[in-house]
């Protein structure tokens, strides 16, 4: 911006009852830069920076965005007149177990608030709290580190080698490499229940019912308001999304060209869980049932004494496990008989995970929980012995990351270590595009990458690139600068 550049800011809002759009755009031009910023009403938003060839088509530019905004019904409004729209939390009751024995325990970490997100692949354990923390662990349960965010995780889901936390701001956050990075910026009206993620697609479930489908670069796709409010449950893979709402579980195509089928479950879905071939709702009325994925049809129904909050299968669906609201932890065959009921100890289970014969469980009192589910552990527990169970604590040094918000907070190299690969962020069609710069890649392609750091004329290194079934690369480990 030149000295003495006239600055002009614009400030619209559009705000609906009974919970429908809550958000504000703001332009401002300033000589011959034009930022835009956006988000929802009360929030810091999302900024946009764009220069132009004059001061004039920044002008014109800037009143073609308004105009825009406005049609949509946007206003003039006053910053800060209008409060923030209280997002949803998640209330649930957890009566003591009636289980006559408690779940073999191995170790027990306490996250200091109520918790819901759960990842666990082959070298770590993930949480994620109310407060924002996600906390990574060992299978021994050893804190390795944290990951602060600014609201609070709803949820935690892998795609392949990523790991994204959808949090209360409206943003998911990508936790892959050491520095976490806002990747999807959620509609302002979108209040998240959970989400999914495949082949870099983000599927949002919400309060409202709708299935919200946001593309790699953060763009909306397509929307779908279902049967049922209250949408709890999201499950994608190649072939469809997987709904779960108070009224069933709905599966539409990738695309959202239609509904593929509709199957109403006993009880309103309260979590989803997905195998190659079916998917699985546990529901209010106690029950988990496993629904074919090719035709909606209930395959099998396991019965649980309490609401079920949470579900999980051992690989294949050899065993369904199930966490109800009163503290207990099921186990059944593939067919629906009940192997075993134990007591969890510490509260309900509001996530859960099985892997390598241990339940991993994230427990209404904010811990997450490792038991021992092989049959010999199990079968003592059932005699009245478990193990003592060790209480986690948090190294005095624990290595903490924040999200990265602006440019300057990536770090620089001033040449390319070897094998990294080298992209660029360039205007296509009015909008900040990465490609890639290094040989043997398609330079045509897009590259997924964090918006609140891309630059015009910016290079960066990244370690490495992975092509997407959706025509694009996404960015492996960490990210630098080059100067």
């Amino acid at each position: 911006m030149s000295a003495g550049a006239t600055v002009s800011t614009t400030y619209l809002e559009l705000s609906q009852e009974g919970g429908g759009a809550h958000k504000f755009y703001e332009v401002t031009v300033a000589g011959q830069v034009v930022t835009v910023r956006y988000g929802r009403i009360g929030a810091a938003g999302q900024t946009q920076t764009t220069t132009f060839a004059s001061a004039a088509k920044a002008q014109a530019a800037a009143a073609k965005k308004v105009g825009e905004k406005v049609r949509k019904g946007y206003a003039p409004a006053v910053p800060g007149q209008r409060a923030p729209r209280a997002v949803t939390r998640r209330q649930v009751t957890s009566a003591p177990s009636t289980a006559r024995a408690v779940a073999p325990v191995l170790w027990r970490f306490g996250t200091g608030s109520s918790a819901f997100g759960i990842h666990v692949d082959g070298d770590r354990c993930w949480v994620g709290n109310q407060s924002g923390d996600v906390y990574t662990l060992d299978h021994e349960g050893n804190v390795l580190a944290r990951f602060s965010l600014p609201d609070g995780v709803k949820c935690l889901v892998a795609d392949d080698f990523w790991i994204y936390a959808g949090c209360d701001d409206g943003r998911v956050y990508d936790l892959s490499s050491k520095l976490p990075f806002a990747a999807y910026d959620i509609a302002a009206d979108v209040d998240i229940f959970w989400l999914d993620i495949h082949e870099g697609v983000l599927d949002v479930s919400d309060r409202e019912g709708r299935l919200t489908v946001i593309d790699h670069e953060d763009e909306h796709q397509w929307t779908r308001r279902s049967q049922g409010d209250h949408a709890w449950m999201v499950r994608a893979d190649d072939r469809a999304v997987y709904h779960g709402h108070h009224r069933g579980v709905t599966a539409y195509a990738p695309d959202g060209s239609g509904e593929l089928w509709h199957t109403p479950t006993r009880g309103g879905v309260l979590f989803g869980w997905q195998e190659d071939d079916t998917v699985y709702a546990g529901t209010a009325h106690r029950v988990v049932q496993r629904l074919s994925k090719a035709t909606g049809t209930i395959e099998a129904t396991y019965a649980c004494d309490s609401a079920v909050y949470s579900c999980a299968t051992a690989p294949g669906g050899r065993f369904v496990f199930a966490g109800d609201a009163s503290s207990s932890v099921y186990c059944f065959d593939r067919d629906g008989t009940r192997l075993w009921k134990l007591g969890t100890g510490g509260g309900s289970a509001l996530s859960m995970q099985y892997r390598d014969e241990r339940l991993y469980l994230v427990t209404t009192d904010g811990s997450l929980v490792c038991v021992d589910a092989s049959e010999a552990a199990v079968s003592a527990a059932q005699q009245g012995s478990v193990p003592v169970a060790r209480d986690v604590k948090l190294a005095a040094a624990l290595p903490t990351y924040a999200p990265a918000t602006t440019a300057t907070a990536v770090a620089t190299v001033a040449q390319p270590p070897s094998g990294a690969v080298v992209v660029e962020c360039v205007q296509h069609d009015g909008r900040l595009r990465v490609h890639v710069v290094s040989e043997g890649y398609d330079g045509s392609w897009n590259v997924q990458f964090p918006r609140a750091i891309r630059e015009p004329g910016a290079r960066y290194v990244v370690d490495a690139l992975h092509p997407a079934a959706g025509g694009f690369y996404r960015v492996r480990g960490e990210i630098r600068r080059l100067l």
